[in-house]
């Protein structure tokens, strides 16, 4: 299994996260990657750095004695950082670790970037950097070639200044931004929009999926819940917490759960709670988890489920069966996971192989609900 990569005379071993799931013909790696630490040759240290969206931890690994602060909104990238860091001996205390809602106060010298897929977060990101950057900031940002449009480069220039890129390598390349002096523009996040149907403003963070309307599988899910009286549930991957909040609205629950691996879904969720049903917010608990894996043992009696199939930027299956997995051994004996999910994915196959059976609840043209009782 390839997991070595090696810059500045350096080599490191370099996984996914959970490294058990790396996959023969991936890296925990780009081209991106190798060209932002091919730039960091013979630079003198930075007093202060700055690494965004370092997915597996390539960057900040490599870069751990100029002691970094790592910002991203994925968890999951940053267990793969720790993991990383740990597989390779570098002291955890080298990096230090950032949502995507907080940055360390101060100017950065250097500002290394990973170009995010989604252009709100990235707008997201240049807005949370203007206060902290200087015209002696360097920003380097990379991405792969394809996904360096202009628009991109429009958001560099709006919000921090003039920007150019280098030539493609590898089919990736990198983004130069110096920065000038400006007024800080205000940010346009969260989105808040109605729920149709309700008195309920759903509040959404930059990265969240389905930002600015309701998700159409969601949409369904919405029409068949089950009755969560006094019953102690997981939102499983909640997102902006539509599901979660829709339960607390229609009749009083024990204890919910909102878990996801997005820091910005989170702390949605807990804003849609907080302004939607203030009163019933001390029932609840936000969670950033890798599926289950953060969150404390405890019984349940119901697990809601919309599982994503994509990871970053890799099309995958293992979420939704890790989401099941995780469900039933949270579930009480009698407990439900009901989800969401494309007709074509057949999750049928995989709740009968796990629960022993399953229920079809609804179906439409694109999507199927399904629910299945652990014995």
């Amino acid at each position: 299994m390839k997991v070595i990569l090696t810059a500045n005379d350096h080599s490191l071993k370099l996984h996914r996260y959970p490294a058990r799931l790396q996959d023969k013909n991936e890296q925990a790696w780009d081209a991106a990657d190798e060209l932002l630490l091919e730039q960091m040759q013979a630079q003198p240290k930075p007093a202060r750095l700055l690494i965004f969206n370092d997915d597996c931890g390539a960057l900040s690994c490599f870069l751990a004695h100029w002691s970094p602060s790592w910002i991203s909104d994925s968890q999951v990238a940053r267990l793969a950082c720790q993991q990383n860091l740990a597989d390779n001996n570098i002291a955890p205390h080298k990096v230090s670790f950032y949502d995507s809602l907080t940055l360390p106060e101060g100017k950065a010298d250097l500002v290394l970037m990973k170009i995010p897929k989604t252009l709100a977060l990235l707008e997201h990101q240049l807005i949370q950097l203007q206060p902290r950057v200087d015209a002696n900031t360097r920003i380097i940002a990379g991405a792969k070639a394809n996904q360096i449009q202009k628009s991109t480069l429009a958001l560099f220039e709006k919000y921090l200044g003039s920007t150019h890129t280098s030539l493609a390598k590898k089919k990736a390349r990198l983004v130069f931004c110096q920065p000038q002096t400006r007024t800080p523009v205000p940010s346009p996040y969260p989105d808040i929009w109605p729920l149709e149907g309700t008195t309920l403003q759903i509040h959404n963070h930059a990265n969240v999926f389905a930002r600015a309307q309701l998700d159409i599988g969601a949409r369904f899910l919405l029409q068949h819940l089950p009755d969560a009286s006094n019953k102690r549930v997981i939102d499983l991957g909640c997102g902006n917490g539509v599901l979660g909040l829709s339960l607390l609205a229609r009749a009083p629950v024990a204890k919910l759960l909102f878990v996801d691996e997005s820091f910005m879904a989170v702390e949605s969720a807990r804003l849609n709670v907080q302004h939607n049903l203030p009163d019933r917010l001390n029932h609840c608990e936000f969670i950033a988890s890798n599926c289950l894996e953060q969150v404390p043992q405890l019984q349940v009696d119901l697990v809601l489920c919309n599982p994503p199939f994509h990871q970053q930027q890799r099309i995958t299956d293992h979420i939704a069966w890790q989401m099941f997995n995780d469900a039933r051994r949270y579930l009480r004996s009698g407990g439900e996971l009901r989800i969401v999910g494309n007709r074509h994915l057949g999750y049928q196959d995989k709740l009968k192989r796990l629960f022993g059976g399953c229920r079809q609840v609804a179906v439409n043209n694109k999507f199927v609900i399904l629910s299945a009782y652990k014995n």
